[in-house]
């Protein structure tokens, strides 16, 4: 059996796996280029990264392969708010003081890199963007799709999708709740945890919705989850935690191991590492900030502030003070497994799974 449809056509690839972005450095160009290799969407996670930064990783990925492969940005509002900025530190500052690492007692300090970065992107001729937290302005859709290059967008609702597709949206991934990281439902005052409408609910619901290829996300770690997406509707796949251990993952090691020790009961949806609802396994950051009972600043805000202690815990080894982004099915991660490689057997077991079902 061949698994191809449309979705392949509309991207340029082989089968239909996207690679999720991953912002903040586990999705490396060398992963991005294992994935487009082996015939999946790599994708570079460039939301936190500068621009020169973005434009070393794209030509890194490009003198690895010549496959289509894609980029993430943030499309979201990066206002500092730092109304109780003072609260939050009180918080924090404990935390500092445990990982032994000076107190901080000013404001966040945010620069909005976004128009930058999409310079860089279109001066690179990065096939593929895809967006996260919202949509492309009408101006700068039309300069992505000027010399016929794509645009995909995470929505988390039905009425998202289509307000994505009438933006001129190319790719719709259907992000379910059980996704790890930060899903990118847009507007968060209305959804303050986010949408939290799981996976294999949202796919069919925005499959009768809309009339462009989806891709279902969140949850989704091998071929059986790849069988059940194109059983609803979706016409591929994304994954992002499914990468997390492979070799050419940029997770620090002590995040892997939490991840490989996790079950499906290890995560929890937090605000407190970024201001904004993300999936993650709980440690002691989360439990303690939020047994406060201090409102964490909206993000990116209280991102930036959280920096310091994500680098040192990082630099000590120390989990528990990590901000370990995980979907609900991370027991089932392959560790140690190449990227390409993953995308192989994702595929294999779909098409076993799915001719099972005509025998």
């Amino acid at each position: 059996m061949n698994i191809k449809t449309p979705l392949c056509d509309l991207l340029g690839i082989k089968f239909p796996i996207l690679q999720a972005g991953m912002a903040g450095g586990p999705a490396t160009p060398e992963m991005a280029a294992a994935v487009s290799e082996a015939g999946g969407l790599g994708s570079l996670g460039a939301a936190y990264m500068k621009p020169d930064e973005i434009r070393e990783a794209i030509r890194k990925i490009k003198s690895r392969t010549s496959k289509p492969f894609g980029v993430n940005l943030f499309c979201t509002d990066f206002t500092n708010k730092r109304h109780n900025a003072e609260e939050v530190n009180s918080v924090l500052n404990s935390f500092r003081k445990q990982l032994k690492i000076p107190e901080i007692h000013h404001d966040p300090k945010i620069i909005d890199l976004f128009e930058e970065q999409f310079k860089v992107v279109i001066e690179e001729e990065v096939p593929i963007i895809s967006t996260a937290f919202g949509i492309l302005s009408e101006e700068k859709m039309a300069a992505v799709h000027r010399n016929g290059r794509k645009v995909i967008a995470m929505v988390t609702t039905v009425n998202e999708a289509c307000i994505a597709e009438q933006a001129g949206v190319d790719v719709l991934v259907a992000q379910g709740s059980d996704a790890g990281g930060h899903r990118s439902t847009f507007d968060i005052q209305d959804h303050p945890n986010g949408a939290c409408i799981g996976t294999f609910s949202l796919v069919p619901q925005i499959a009768d919705r809309v009339g462009i290829p989806i891709a279902a996300a969140g949850g989704i770690m091998d071929g059986r989850g790849l069988a059940a997406a194109l059983s609803l509707g979706a016409q591929g796949i994304q994954m992002g935690t499914a990468f997390l251990c492979c070799r050419e993952s940029g997770a620090h090691p002590a995040y892997q191991q939490a991840l490989l020790n996790s079950t499906d009961e290890s995560t929890i949806i937090t605000k407190s590492f970024s201001g904004r609802p993300a999936r993650g396994i709980r440690n002691t950051f989360i439990d303690e900030f939020e047994r406060s009972g201090i409102d964490p600043l909206p993000f990116p805000s209280q991102n930036t502030l959280t920096g310091d202690i994500r680098k040192e815990a990082a630099r000590q080894n120390n989990s528990e003070y990590m901000a370990l982004w995980s979907g609900q099915a991370a027991r089932l991660i392959r560790d140690q497994m190449g990227a390409g490689e993953l995308i192989l057997k994702t595929v294999e077991e779909a098409e076993e799974v799915l001719g099972s079902l005509w025998r």
